[in-house]
């Protein structure tokens, strides 16, 4: 029997799970605009205090995918997302979109699914139109952009036309709801792969089981000490692992790469143009934290998407590209064929 929307209210108000078929109603309910807001905003809230399951954030990641514009990817070999949930408040620059490029440099494909800002000072897509890429390609060009340079930029709005029923609601609220771990499971090319950044410690374990209930191959869910949803500089990074049907869950250190352990405060930004004179710098390979951190990040991203069998050798690989000019190139050429397919 389907449960009506106040039974499942009621279920949250009482801290009992909804099991997966009725929150898979639940959602189709709200992305397909069936549910009223003030049912919605009620039902959200009732999630977050009761603290969502890690059935419940599946089934509903299940059915915004269902209803997401995807994109096809005919090489899904090394094809890895790297994303992070934001809401860290760290306003760093754009370390995951930085390492997408040391990345796919490597011989990654990237399938990047990001947004504007919400809480950080630039948003993945900010800097990328900073940097002049276009955001409005259409799934096909998407596709062969990462055919022809083994880089996409999948801009949330356009592949989640769903989400309008929810937006407003959300927006009102002004807290974090489910929809906050969402996105980054929602990736509308399906990457296998993904290196995922979140908000708080206890979401490493529920993220990589998430993922792993929805098919992952090769998951990393990463959680820095210090707050930072990437691997992070300044302190020791907690890891929920997925490989080959198991799950691990551990800690790395820069120390383990070789590399010098740095507060974040240096990474700090204030605007989308500063971000993209930070990544500049770094593509440049001029020294400092911001390089570190990106060859911590893009190592593991290479990792994730087994390019690499270990994430030494990832960094080895991503210090090799910043090195040579492989990634600066990666990035000017990505650039150029997204400006080339949409002119088309």
């Amino acid at each position: 029997m389907t449960i009506t929307n106040t039974e499942a209210l009621t279920r949250t108000i009482e801290h009992r799970e909804i099991f997966h078929d009725e929150m898979l109603a639940l959602m189709r309910r709200i992305m397909g605009g069936e549910m009223s807001p003030v049912m919605m905003a009620a039902l959200l809230i009732g999630l977050r205090v009761k603290k969502e399951t890690i059935g419940e954030i599946t089934a509903a990641a299940q059915v915004m995918r269902e209803f997401s514009t995807k994109v096809e990817v005919a090489d899904r070999k090394h094809l890895v997302d790297i994303v992070g949930t934001g809401g860290d408040g760290s306003h760093t620059f754009n370390i995951s979109t930085c390492s997408m490029f040391v990345a796919a440099a490597c011989g990654a494909r990237v399938s990047k699914h990001g947004n504007r800002s919400v809480s950080s000072k630039s948003g993945s897509a900010d800097v990328l139109e900073a940097l002049g890429v276009s955001l409005s390609l259409p799934p096909a060009a998407i596709s062969r952009c990462i055919a022809d340079t083994g880089i996409g930029f999948m801009f949330a709005p356009n592949h989640h036309p769903a989400m309008k029923n929810v937006a407003p609601v959300r927006k009102e609220l002004g807290v974090r709801t489910i929809f906050n771990i969402l996105g980054p499971l929602t990736n509308p090319a399906d990457a296998p792969n993904i290196l995922m950044g979140v908000f708080h410690p206890d979401l490493v374990g529920i993220q990589v089981r998430a993922l792993q209930r929805l098919g992952a191959e090769h998951a990393l869910v990463v959680y820095g000490r210090d707050g930072m949803d990437e691997v992070s500089l300044g302190a020791a990074t907690l890891v929920g692992e997925y490989k080959d049907g198991g799950i691990r869950e551990y800690e790395i250190h820069p120390e383990d790469f070789g590399l010098t352990m740095a507060s974040n405060r240096t990474l700090k930004v204030e605007t989308p143009e500063q971000s993209k004179a930070m990544l500049h710098a770094v593509l440049d390979n001029e020294p400092g934290p911001a390089r570190d951190i990106v060859l911590l990040n893009a190592g593991v991203a290479l990792y994730a998407a087994n390019v690499t069998t270990t994430m030494a050798d990832g960094v080895a690989l991503a210090r090799e590209a910043l090195a040579s000019g492989k990634a600066l190139a990666k990035m000017h050429q990505f650039v150029g064929r997204t400006k080339e397919l949409a002119a088309a």
